[in-house]
């Protein structure tokens, strides 16, 4: 079993238009590829446990296109969309990150990393580019590591389910 020091997200920014977040899940990497992937898992784990989430669109291949709409506990919706860039599996997912009601000209490019580990485990290295420091700023202050962490709480949860079902 990891140890909670292990499986708490860490936050740093190594250079001025990035925020790179690591965690370790307790699930082989192809699991875990597969929970970012798979449209009918997503809505599981991303996002915050009171608000719904609905995959529109998500097409995993280089140059596809991925959309979803959140809704939240009073009713109000809001998306989140773009572009994957490139798509290795079980390693590396990058792709454009919008969120939509901020408009055009705030997007940020997301590399999702996955490392197998010796113990079957899988470290992510998730790392969001920005292009602006003031996008960075605005990100982080919007409660993005409480809301990114809880989503790894969840994803943890899925992957202990997707592990007993065999």
């Amino acid at each position: 079993m990891p140890s909670t020091a292990d499986t708490t997200l860490v936050l740093t920014m190594p250079l001025d238009l990035e925020v790179v977040g690591t965690r370790v899940f307790d699930a082989p990497r192809e699991l875990v590829f597969r929970a970012y992937n798979d449209p009918a898992l997503v809505p599981r784990w991303w996002g915050p446990r009171s608000e719904t989430l609905v995959v529109e669109e998500m097409d995993v291949r280089m140059g596809g296109g991925w959309r979803y709409r959140m809704k939240d506990a009073t009713g109000n919706e809001f998306a989140f969309f773009g572009e994957y860039r490139e798509i290795v599996p079980p390693s590396r997912i990058a792709r454009t990150f919008n969120y939509e009601p901020i408009g055009p000209g705030h997007e940020t490019l997301e590399t999702v990393e996955l490392e197998e580990l010796d113990d079957g485990r899988t470290r992510m290295i998730s790392t969001q580019r920005f292009l602006t420091v003031e996008d960075r700023d605005g990100m982080i202050q919007s409660g993005m590591e409480s809301g990114y962490s809880e989503s790894l709480q969840r994803l943890d949860e899925l992957l202990e389910e997707l592990k007993a079902a065999g």
